[in-house]
């Protein structure tokens, strides 16, 4: 059977395989096992009326050639038009890989305990799912999407702060770079400190935890006894030595939320404009947040 690719000449280049998987071959044959365990689950759980490994081979039929097409697709986020000429298929085909694959890695990186946190219902959970863990670091995470033809979606996807329609996510994030807490995917028109309210992703944080935050989380003090947030310049009147020293402190603490955002935007599928439908986005930037805490672990 024809492969366009051949899987071990990337996984054997460090430099290709990170630049069209977002993993190194480490990190791909520690998601193969289980992912291979995943994919037979479903097989077995379908309806059939012949024995599984029945019928044509398609063109990706083996366990290891989609866990290569779906991190490929997430890395690079092509059209399905682009991914069908890649993998000498069609659109349609490929349109339905992606969406029939994407929740079998998003499951196999739960298995690894890999996967962020959607919400945490009480500080005694947060303590229990993340023992030891003394601070965190908050911030929102924003993606371009397409202009929509709706103009009450085009109102609610419009960003006044980056000017132009996005979608949103908050993020908490330990010391570590891991990414501890995602909030569900909501439209660019929220603001960052209300879409964290709405999730209630502070209020039910430890007080005993130290939370750090930028100044686009104004009032989360009031939320969180145990919080250092930058000091804003007042509108007519200067910052004193002391209080740049201490925005620079918090800002050097925070640096590692910007580079676990980073780490997830890695991944085109969570960088490029959003251009997919019904929601698919809060399963792609799961994915990605999932494959970035993968990687902290195994380095």
């Amino acid at each position: 059977m024809f492969f366009p690719m051949d899987i071990d000449t990337v996984l054997n280049n460090r430099r290709l395989v990170r630049a069209l998987l977002g993993v190194t071959k480490e990190e791909f044959l520690a998601l193969l096992p289980t992912f291979t365990h995943i994919v037979r689950e479903e097989a077995e759980a379908r309806k059939r009326q012949r024995a599984v490994g029945g019928g044509s081979n398609g063109k990706i039929k083996a366990p290891r050639r989609k866990l290569f097409f779906i991190l490929l697709y997430v890395k690079t986020y092509p059209t399905f038009d682009v991914a069908a000429f890649m993998f000498a298929s069609s659109k349609s085909r490929t349109h339905h890989w992606a969406h029939h694959i994407l929740p079998l890695l998003e499951k196999t990186l739960g298995r690894k305990i890999v996967l962020p946190k959607r919400r945490i219902r009480t500080p005694e959970e947060f303590l229990a799912t993340f023992p030891g863990i003394t601070e965190v670091m908050i911030d929102g995470v924003e993606r371009p999407t397409i202009r929509s033809r709706n103009e009450k979606t085009q109102r609610k996807h419009y960003s006044g702060k980056k000017k132009r329609h996005m979608r949103k996510n908050v993020v908490i994030v330990n010391a570590k770079k891991r990414i501890l807490v995602l909030t569900p995917s909501k439209h660019g028109k929220v603001h960052d400190k209300k879409l964290s309210d709405k999730a209630l992703a502070v209020v039910r944080l430890p007080d005993a935890i130290a939370l750090l935050a930028d100044t686009g989380f104004v009032g989360i003090d009031g939320q969180h006894p145990n919080t250092l947030i930058p000091k804003k310049k007042p509108r007519s009147g200067a910052l004193t030595e002391s209080e740049k020293a201490m925005n620079r402190l918090i800002a050097s603490s925070r640096i590692v939320v910007e580079h676990a955002i980073g780490g997830m935007k890695r991944f085109r599928a969570v960088s490029d404009t959003y251009r997919n439908k019904n929601g698919w986005d809060d399963q792609l930037v799961t994915v990605a947040a999932g494959l970035w805490n993968l990687h902290v672990q195994m380095t």
